[in-house]
């Protein structure tokens, strides 16, 4: 009895499995992009770093197709559930295959106003663009039924793909340019990310017409989940593109390297907003208070954010050169003040998705409207690197700001009401 007890303690749960598989394979996702920074140099890396930037923007577009599906397939049951997730399914192919066709066919105004080496790059990325949202929702599936295994291992094929295939490539066709590479190994990881498949999105309903499905709250949810998504587009990755624009290939491919270290904590912490999503959920269709878990992983992410923003600060050429060697020494001094901006925005992210996932819209706005004020800030004054970064700062904080607010206000609102 009590060795069963002592074992049953030893246990490792799924959600410790998934926190410790999505670290490694964030990781492996530092490890392919610290490659490419060393091996290329800034000036190349430059190009590089646009793919990766694009895959960043196409990550947030696949998370509203997630989010979705999480939310509903926690929601609804038996036929109805599969009747949705063939809908969502369906969505998402065609609305991939239209982004696709949209990056095939302004391929040459992108190589223009980017100033890339090649516009092929651009065609290979919208091939892949309607599998990835296909994975999108085959994760969210997984993740709504708290499938945590599963869905540690879509994440693990898809990295431990995109890795392989690109080393093995620079390897066997380097003649080939750097860009076709790159992008190359992006599309083909995405058909890896969909391991393991959930069948059901292609099960045959038994009474498909019978089934009424309510939509409007569905598209509703949808429009706004996107809306938000199309925020976190523009807060995490406007600042690399619009440098790209307005500095040379050598200050960009420092910029990009910069952006790729301090977004360190964002990927850290969205490991804990992953877990909070379902749970915020299901407590709130059980009627339960939601709070307590949304202050513990405040808490959390706080904590993490803190930790990197201070080895930042303490050690930042040593972090600059153990990723991408000497020649990117110059952006160090710019480490902190890069990640402490990202640290201000992870922190608001938990207060907007939380929000989000109890269908309260307000902060969503609040969000747009922040992101917007940032391009803003940017496109104005950039006259040198830590320029930018100085108003990224300033608009997550006021960002931040704004949330706290909201929250205490709904906080106190519902007190009042009790």
């Amino acid at each position: 009895m009590i060795q069963a007890i002592t074992l049953k303690k030893r246990q490792i749960s799924s959600e410790q499995i998934f926190m410790l598989t999505m670290f490694v394979v964030n990781a492996g996702n530092y490890a392919y992009n610290l490659i490419l920074g060393r091996f290329l140099g800034p000036k190349v890396f430059a190009d590089a770093a646009i793919l990766i930037t694009f895959l960043l923007v196409l990550s947030f577009v696949g998370m509203t197709f997630q989010i979705v599906t999480t939310k509903y397939s926690v929601l609804l049951e038996g036929e109805l559930k599969s009747k949705f997730i063939k809908t969502i399914s369906k969505a998402s192919i065609a609305i991939g295959v239209f982004i696709g066709f949209l990056f095939v066919f302004f391929s040459e105004n992108l190589q223009t106003l980017l100033h890339t080496e090649t516009d092929s790059m651009f065609h290979l990325f919208g091939i892949g663009i309607p599998l990835y949202f296909l994975m999108s929702v085959n994760r969210g599936i997984y993740q709504g039924e708290n499938n945590l295994i599963q869905l540690s291992v879509t994440y693990g094929t898809e990295m431990f793909a995109r890795l392989f295939i690109t080393i093995t490539l620079f390897l066997f066709a380097s003649q080939l340019p750097t860009t076709i590479l790159v992008s190359t190994g992006i599309a083909l990881s995405f058909i890896f990310g969909l391991i393991p498949f959930q069948k059901t999105i292609f099960r045959k309903l038994t009474s498909e017409n019978k089934l009424q499905l309510d939509s409007k709250p569905i598209v509703t949810f949808f429009a706004l989940t996107a809306f938000y998504e199309l925020t976190q587009i523009v807060i995490n990755n406007s600042d690399v593109i619009l440098v790209k624009h307005f500095f040379d290939n050598q200050q960009a491919g420092f910029y990009a390297s910069l952006a790729l270290i301090g977004r360190v904590v964002y990927f850290v912490t969205w490991i804990f907003v992953m877990l909070l999503l379902p749970k915020v959920i299901q407590l709130n269709k059980e009627g339960k208070d939601t709070q307590p878990i949304l202050m513990k992983y405040v808490s959390i992410i706080a904590l993490f954010s803190s930790a990197i923003v201070l080895v930042t600060y303490i050690m930042p050429e040593t972090v600059v050169y153990l990723m991408f060697g000497d020649e990117y020494l110059s952006i160090a001094p710019l480490l902190w003040k890069y990640a402490l901006a990202t640290a201000i925005f992870a922190v608001a992210n938990v207060f907007s998705y939380y929000f989000l996932s109890k269908t309260n819209y307000f902060p969503v706005v609040i969000s747009a409207l922040l992101g917007f004020t940032q391009i803003l800030l940017i496109v104005f004054f950039h006259e040198s690197l830590e320029e930018v970064v100085h108003m990224q700062i300033i608009a997550m904080f006021i960002l931040l700001l704004f949330q706290l607010i909201y929250f205490f206000y709904q906080n106190k609102k519902s007190n009042r009401l009790q």
